[in-house]
């Protein structure tokens, strides 16, 4: 009985942020995807080349939307998103044919390895599992897919969530490096 007692929770929802935050949140949102996505699909667009993968919208949220979450910090998004890409394509490679078996090992042992290294940044676990279940395109890649277009991409965002996080005096990013 104790067990499913733990479900219950121990505090309440944090409260509403304010209109301002949540207008500079989709402001960093909106323009950290911008150059990911006009790479993808105004310049390179029929081309066999990727900028942009879906576990970069997961990470606008914590590095424009929790600005102040450890998850969201640069070394963990840069960080957890390369070390589980390189997780991620190894999977795939360790385990030809068996793609269920090589997508549990990806985000299992991404997850270890964030942990391991402090870069816990939860899209990384998705980042892993693309790089096992995604397109022809990303397998072809290989481990080039952790610099293009995880780790290029990474970069961007995170050049913008450092201009754009710091704008209004009230909000600051980041919190620490390293």
């Amino acid at each position: 009985m104790r067990y499913f007692e733990k479900m219950k929770g121990i505090t309440k929802s944090p409260p509403r942020v304010s209109a301002s935050e949540i207008g500079w949140s989709w402001i960093g949102a909106f323009l950290g995807i911008v150059p990911v996505a006009y790479l993808e699909y105004a310049l390179f667009k029929g081309s066999d080349l990727v900028f942009i993968v879906g576990s970069f919208g997961a990470s606008a949220v914590l590095v424009y939307g929790a600005i102040r979450s450890p998850l969201a910090q640069p070394r963990n998004l840069v960080g957890g998103h390369v070390i589980s890409a390189l997780i991620g394509v190894a999977a795939y490679r360790l385990f030809p044919g068996e793609t269920w078996l090589a997508a549990a090992f990806a985000v299992a042992t991404a997850i270890a390895a964030m942990h391991a290294t402090k870069t816990l940044h939860p899209p990384g676990g998705a980042t892993a599992l693309i790089a096992v279940i995604g397109s022809k395109e990303i397998h072809a890649l290989g481990f080039l897919y952790a610099i293009l277009p995880v780790g290029a991409g990474a970069l961007m965002m995170l050049l913008v969530a450092l201009l754009v996080n710091n704008i209004p005096e009230r909000r600051r990013y980041p919190e620490f490096w390293f």
